[in-house]
């Protein structure tokens, strides 16, 4: 006895069940040609929306770290400025060094020749914000 191809002897049952159309069906159905192109662009799909989701955090954090650092060197410089060692405003020069390093001077508040200043940097519409505290030992 002959072997028939999977999905033969169904569709051959159909076909003489309920005609041409039940048969063209049948051999639809059973044939799977090209579903491992579906599921290699399906696992392509979801690699690339993990990748962009991933993208996105990792630019957050380094928008937090350029704040951070803008905040940071404002607060050093503006606390220069307030003890006398550099020459200038201290909320003025602060603001200069976080323009400088790519970030928004948000707040600048001098106390003696202790200087806090709060930088913000722009991501995605939202703003990324560091706060840092500058001047003397127990100042």
């Amino acid at each position: 006895m002959r072997r028939m191809p999977f999905g033969t002897a169904r569709g051959a049952a159909l076909g003489r069940a309920f005609g041409p159309v039940a048969t063209a069906g049948a051999a639809l159905v059973a044939d799977d040609r090209g579903s491992g192109s579906v599921l290699a662009l399906a696992a392509a799909c979801a690699i690339v929306a993990i990748a962009g989701g991933g993208m996105v955090v990792v630019g957050a954090g380094a928008a937090q770290v350029r704040a951070a650092v803008a905040a940071d060197l404002a607060a050093l410089s503006g606390a220069d400025v307030a003890s006398g060692r550099a020459p200038g405003v201290p909320c003025d020069e602060a603001r200069g060094i976080a323009l400088a390093n790519g970030a928004a001077l948000a707040t600048c508040h001098q106390e003696g020749t202790v200087i806090t200043v709060t930088a913000t940097t722009p991501y995605l519409g939202f703003e990324a914000t560091a706060s840092a505290r500058a001047g003397p030992p127990g100042g």
